[in-house]
């Protein structure tokens, strides 16, 4: 009787919880969020004490003009690999860089991350920003693009323009992506937090499809400022990004003579005529030889006579008299009244005149008298 009625009660108590289960169920999103703050914990020895079974080494290569730099700050790569409990080698002869696990390295990860400095570095990235790799939140991201761009020079033209006068766009998607971003040759290294290298490639790779980076640049900038915000922090922002539409500015040139296509039929060309054809046709099959030769002789007699009447007539072009242009008398003027002392005057002054003379003075007139004897009377 006692195991029936523990059993009973279990069954009870099980129920009970299902119930519960049902009655408050929890949001995926709130699963799925991280909160704030939270950091996860880092993995030390006592996580793997017993260390790891196998030896695992990673190598690459490097261009000739990074051997200097990395032989000078080798000293201090060595030294952050060493904190790993990871050992690195530099071989200037092959032009190489490998690291590999030892028998103290615990952590599984650690080789990976090391992989990813040395290949940062090989990338033209500097030490100080390569060795933020072996931290757990940051992460890198080495995008090639030298083979989405066929010809050279828009490839040249697409990455500057990534990069920006002076710099400023690539800035620009530092500060918003919290990465730090290194174009160099035919790839584009970042290194940075997951969510910020995500924007990264997207912006990279748009730029090299002809996608002016300033369009994602835009919208970085309105996604900042609604992450802040905390009511629209978990809806779609999908109404407040810009939609860009493409614009074909260079026009494809059409061709001066277009061609029409021809009706559609199903039957086949009519062949050409031969010879024999014609022939047939005219009767000239059935004549003899001698026929057919005077024939063509009286063929080309009629060429001849029309080709000596064509030269003949341009040669008479020569002898034609030009057409004279008719004459139109003008029609005079109507005549007009002489002004005779008008004329008078013009007289006088031309016999005053004399060619290189000075000019002679008008004579005194008796109103210019009357003048000079009144000034005398004042005196």
């Amino acid at each position: 009787m006692a195991s029936s009625t523990k059993g009973s009660s279990v069954r009870e108590t099980q129920k009970e919880t299902r119930f519960k289960k049902t009655a408050e169920p929890v949001a995926d999103a709130e699963l799925l969020t991280v909160p704030e703050g939270w950091k996860e914990p880092g993995f030390t020895k006592d996580d793997n004490p017993r260390g790891l079974l196998e030896e695992s080494s990673f190598a690459t290569l490097f261009p000739k003009y990074r051997e200097a730099y990395l032989k000078e700050c080798w000293p201090l790569v060595e030294k952050a690999l060493g904190e790993t409990h990871i050992k690195g080698t530099l071989d200037l002869i092959e032009g190489s860089v490998t690291v590999s696990t030892t028998k103290k390295t615990f952590d599984p990860y650690a080789i990976v991350r090391a992989r990813d400095l040395i290949k940062l570095l090989a990338r033209s990235v500097p030490f100080e920003q390569a060795v933020r790799i072996l931290q757990d939140d940051v992460a890198c991201d080495i995008i090639k693009v030298g083979t989405v761009v066929r010809n050279r020079e828009r490839f040249v033209k697409r990455r500057q323009r990534l990069i920006g006068p002076k710099g400023s766009t690539l800035k620009a998607l530092e500060l918003l992506t919290n990465c730090y971003v290194m174009v160099q040759g035919n790839t584009v290294s970042a290194l940075g937090p997951f969510s910020g290298l995500k924007e990264v490639r997207k912006v990279v790779m748009d730029t090299m499809k002809n996608i002016h980076p300033i369009y994602n640049i835009k919208a970085l900038m309105i996604k900042q400022e609604l992450s802040r915000d905390a009511e629209l922090k978990n809806q779609s922002w999908e109404r407040f990004l810009p939609r860009f539409r493409q614009k074909n500015v260079s026009k494809r040139r059409e061709p001066q003579k277009k061609s029409k296509k021809k009706e559609y039929t199903p039957f086949p060309p009519q062949p050409p005529e031969s010879k024999v054809d014609r022939e047939l046709a005219s009767g000239e099959f059935f004549l003899q030889e001698t026929e057919k030769k005077r024939m063509k002789l009286q063929e080309v007699k009629a060429k001849q006579a029309e080709q000596v009447s064509k030269r003949q007539e341009e040669r008479k072009k020569a002898f034609i008299p030009p057409k004279e242009k008719v004459f139109v008398q003008k029609s005079l003027p109507k005549e007009e009244k002489l002004d005779i002392e008008a004329l008078k005057v013009k007289v006088k002054k031309a016999k005053t005149k004399k060619l290189g003379a000075p000019p002679i003075p008008a004579p005194p007139t008796p109103l210019d008298k009357k003048k000079k004897k009144k000034k005398r009377g004042e005196l």
